[in-house]
């Protein structure tokens, strides 16, 4: 029979990718990716759920905004955890592990006016733009260039966001 720590050693040195970053780097990169991966995935099924769920006098302006938003927040889902695997870690399982790694809350309403969804949202893309900040610094103290470069694009993206909601819950501009 074999050995099962062997076995279990086997299975991940087959997700072992080639890097030029060390060990630390690895696990510290690759680690703050899937927690961001989390929250993207979160901020990304939050702005569907307030675009589903959009209602009011400017419904149809607010739900398009929401679902450009969501689009642009799906897209990057992929790179991010592309970026992990290629630092040489692993990322995100399930949708438990996403639940158990996201720091920014879910809302589970059964209602909520459109003015509190902007400003709900504008709020977390405003600590999206923070956790984008951290993982930047990250990448910077090990010289991960590729993924500071994605993360800046990333942070350019988020920052949008905020504006936009911003401005579209002002009331009387």
């Amino acid at each position: 029979m074999k050995n099962p720590q062997a076995t279990k050693n086997l299975r991940k040195a087959a997700l072992k990718t080639p890097t030029g970053l060390g060990a630390d780097a690895t696990r510290d990169i690759s680690g703050a990716l899937t927690v961001l991966l989390a929250d993207t995935f979160a901020l990304y099924l939050k702005t569907k759920n307030f675009h589903w769920h959009m209602s009011g006098p400017r419904f149809r302006d607010l739900h398009l905004l929401l679902d450009e938003q969501a689009t642009e927040l799906f897209a990057i889902t992929d790179d991010i955890a592309e970026r992990a695997r290629k630092v040489g870690g692993t990322t995100l399982r399930s949708l438990g592990h996403a639940a158990r790694s996201q720091r920014l809350s879910d809302n589970d309403a059964d209602f909520v006016t459109a003015q509190d969804m902007l400003a709900e949202l504008r709020d977390d893309n405003e600590r999206f733009v923070g956790f984008l900040r951290e993982v930047h610094g990250v990448c910077d103290e090990y010289g991960d260039v590729a993924t500071a470069s994605l993360v800046e694009n990333w942070i350019d993206q988020a920052e949008r966001r905020v504006w936009f909601l911003f401005e579209s819950a002002r009331e009387n501009p």
